[in-house]
């Protein structure tokens, strides 16, 4: 290994704190979904680095299922920005917001 496990981890926990700040900061339906996968990506990197840390491949392949997952909650998310930029004109979060019954 290049680098050890605490560089590893200190890079996810760095994007997952960018991740966070964005879904905080942004008022874009768009921003917040990329902020949401760079989040999930920390924690892929977290599992893929304890997995090489204890010379195991258990960690990799759950990345690997969670992986899969995320592009079919992406995909989901990102019918729910269409149907709403068709109602709304518009992707901001506050048109989400007044679509409730």
């Amino acid at each position: 290994m290049i680098f050890g496990l605490q560089a590893y981890l200190s890079l996810a926990a760095i994007l997952f704190c960018t991740g966070v700040y964005g879904v905080l900061v942004h008022r874009n339906a768009v921003g917040v979904l990329v902020s949401v996968e760079l989040m999930a990506n920390a924690v892929n990197l977290n599992l893929v680095a304890f997995s090489r840390h204890a010379e195991g491949v258990g960690g990799q392949v759950f990345a690997l299922i969670a992986m899969a997952l995320t592009v079919v909650e992406v995909v989901v998310a990102l019918a729910i920005v269409v149907l709403l930029y068709r109602t709304t004109k518009d992707i901001a979060l506050d048109g989400a917001r007044e679509m409730k019954g």
